[in-house]
């Protein structure tokens, strides 16, 4: 292999793990976005849980106080 030749290969090469590195720079940018993501919502689902656990146990509160009524009349 003549020397122009190698030297075009070897910039080639170099030019193509440059490409690689600014990839794998961008997929882990876009990893910590994702994970940061999924954690915000996770939290929100949470919080949703509890609400609808305490309207749930607010709803069956009246239910038995409508009941009581019921019986009393």
């Amino acid at each position: 292999m003549e020397h122009a030749e190698l030297l075009a290969r070897l910039q080639s090469l170099a030019d193509r793990v440059e490409q690689l590195a600014e990839r794998a720079r961008r997929l882990g940018e876009e990893n910590r976005s994702l994970r940061q993501q999924q954690e915000q919502l996770m939290s929100e689902r949470s919080a949703l849980l509890s609400k609808n656990e305490q309207a749930r146990t607010r709803v069956e509160a009246m239910i038995a106080r409508l009941k009581s009524l019921e019986q009393h009349t």
